[in-house]
């Protein structure tokens, strides 16, 4: 069974900073893409960063140039680096993996980022 442990969210005036990292265990046999997504009350889950295992990435257009993805493939961790933010990053944050050898993705159980004006 692969669990999702996500970790980092909190409460944080305009402006500042906080640091979202999931760090995935169980069997998993080859994780291709890792990233974050978000859903906002009353909206659908959107896509916020992406990490493939060659180091690509690819962002939101809202949060470029403020977010920062990255991932540490001994540790299966993935990191959300998130500066300059806005109250419309009020969020539940989740993260998801992507095992490509049985193409299934797995999603953590989602952890809340509030940002107050």
């Amino acid at each position: 069974q692969v669990q999702l442990v996500e970790s980092g969210g909190g409460l944080v005036q305009a402006g500042g900073s906080l640091r979202l990292s999931c760090a995935a265990s169980g069997i998993i046999f080859r994780i291709n893409a890792m990233g974050w997504y978000r859903q906002a009350p009353g909206k659908q889950r959107e896509l916020v960063a992406t990490i493939n295992s060659g180091g690509s990435t690819n962002y939101a257009d809202s949060v470029k140039g403020r977010f920062t993805i990255s991932r540490d493939d001994a540790k299966n961790t993935v990191i959300l680096q998130m500066n300059s933010l806005k109250p419309e990053d009020t969020a539940v944050y989740y993260c998801y993996v992507r095992d490509s050898v049985i193409l299934r993705d797995y999603w953590g159980q989602g952890t809340q980022v509030t940002v107050s004006s």
